[in-house]
Parts: C-alpha cells; sequence; structure tokens
C-alpha cells in the first residue's frame, strides 16, 4: 500500500519589475515511473538575458530529466549534470550577445523509495516542512553566508544588507565555477511537504508563516495566500518577481469497497 500521494502546484507574480525572469516546472521521468522533478530557477542578467538564463535552467532540466533512468543513474549526477549543462549554455549564450545573463537554482527529485534529494545554487530556496515545522532549509550562497560559515562576520557586516544580497555562487558566471550543494531525506511520510521559491517570496516571510500556511491548505490554494501576502508586504518597494513551487505529500484517498453482489454473465 502507498504511504502517501503527491500534491504539487505552482505559483509565479511579476511583481513591480517589467519582466518576469523566473521559471518555474514539473516535470515527471518517462523512464522512471514514480520519480518527479520540481525545478525553480531565478534569472538575472538584465531585460531578456535574465529570463534567457532561466529558460534554459528549465529546459536543461526537461531534457536531463527525459533521459533518467533508475537502472543505470543516481538523482544527485542527474542534478549535478542538469547544473552543469545549463551553466555550459547560459554561458555560451552570453558570448554571443552583450548581455550576461546568470541564474539561481534549485532542484528536488522524489522517489517512489520514499525519499527526496535537493540541489541549489543560488540564494533561491528549498524548505523541508514535517507538518508545519521546519525542518531544514538550504543556505543562501551569499556573501553574508560566506562570512559566517569563515567565521570573519562581525556586528557591522551583519547589518548590511548589500551583503545578503550579493551572490557568490550562480550559474552562468563568467569569473568562476559554479559550485552546487546537495542533501537528501529519507524516510518520508504523509505530513512532510516542500517549498522551492525565489527570494521574490521568502523574504517577506519567516520558515514558521510559510509551513502553516502549506500545512492547511493545498499546494494551490497554498500559493495564492502566499503569493497574494507577499505582495501586500511588499507595497512600495519596487518588489521583484515571485516563484514558488509546492509539493506536498498526503495520505492516499481510502479505497471504498463494493461488496453488491452482481449477477454473473453467462459464459459463451
Amino acid at each position: 500500500m502507498r504511504q502517501y500521494e503527491i500534491e504539487a502546484g505552482t505559483g509565479q507574480h511579476i511583481g513591480d519589475r517589467s519582466e518576469q525572469q523566473d521559471r518555474v516546472a514539473l516535470f515527471a521521468a518517462p523512464k522512471a515511473p514514480g520519480y518527479m522533478l520540481a525545478v525553480i530557477a531565478d534569472g538575472m542578467g538584465g531585460l531578456s538575458g535574465g529570463a534567457l538564463a532561466a529558460e534554459q535552467v528549465v529546459r536543461s532540466a526537461q531534457q536531463v530529466f527525459e533521459r533518467f533512468s533508475p537502472l543505470t543513474d543516481n538523482p544527485e549526477a542527474i542534478l549535478h549534470t542538469i547544473a552543469s549543462e545549463a551553466d555550459t549554455v547560459i554561458k555560451l549564450s552570453a558570448m554571443s550577445s552583450d548581455k550576461k545573463p546568470h541564474s539561481t537554482v534549485v532542484l528536488l527529485i522524489i522517489t517512489p523509495q520514499n525519499s527526496a534529494i535537493w540541489a541549489h545554487v543560488g540564494d533561491s530556496r528549498l524548505y523541508f516542512f514535517d507538518g508545519p515545522n521546519c525542518i531544514k532549509r538550504t543556505v543562501d550562497h551569499t556573501y553574508l553566508e560566506q562570512l559566517k560559515a569563515e567565521n570573519k562576520l562581525d556586528e557591522a557586516k551583519a547589518r548590511d544588507p548589500l551583503l545578503a544580497n550579493l551572490l557568490v555562487n550562480v550559474l552562468g558566471s563568467s569569473s568562476n565555477d559554479f559550485n552546487i550543494s546537495l542533501n537528501r531525506r529519507d524516510g518520508l511520510k504523509a505530513g512532510d511537504s516542500f517549498l522551492l521559491c525565489t527570494d521574490g517570496l521568502w523574504s517577506y516571510f519567516s520558515d514558521a508563516e510559510l509551513g502553516a500556511a502549506i500545512a492547511v491548505n493545498s499546494p494551490r490554494k497554498a500559493s495564492e495566500m502566499l503569493i497574494a501576502n507577499a505582495r501586500k508586504r511588499a507595497a512600495g518597494s519596487k518588489a521583484d518577481n515571485c516563484t514558488l513551487a509546492i509539493v506536498k505529500l498526503v495520505k492516499p484517498a481510502k479505497e471504498v469497497k463494493d461488496y453488491t453482489i452482481k449477477k454473473m454473465r453467462s459464459a459463451v
């Protein structure tokens, strides 16, 4: 008997920007029944350049996941391949234009073996919830978090908002190679959920607020509520694009057994 069913949904808002440069998608694996992939990308690099980069992330994710087979591949390697192929194409596109496209990415694979494997580059995030409780979330690849990891963060730097917005790791960078962060969770169960989102969403909420909204609502309803509240809280601040994907594990619907006696057809 299945331990859970997967409910998933996505949501987007352009914010106060002139162009939507985020991308989001959910995919099934043609060669791997029961596997699913969620992807979020936040493109940067000026008008059209950022959208091009984010679009390439989603395109690479789809193409690589279509080739995925659990008989020959493992999810961690697939996530790295997606990021690597997107990084290469984004860099090549930058060479043929005057734009400098780059992108963040969050990738999540759910397996039929009750496991989740995820990866990220940049400051788009993944949250893992047990009910309304945030059990784990990704650490942003920003200069602020780098200073924390190196124990070089003093009080003055901790209050500097520029450090929190300065990315040190993205896809498509011409100055350095990307570094992907991988993680996994085994033993998934009904009541667990995942949120993938760009900074245009998570910057307006606490972990507890996000968990509560997802725990008591369907993915579609939670997406609508979170985007609406993000817009309210961003009023007058020239808000960024806002994008999210929610993957929620719910109890399977009970099978209704039919004990009605029915007349058998005569054998011919």
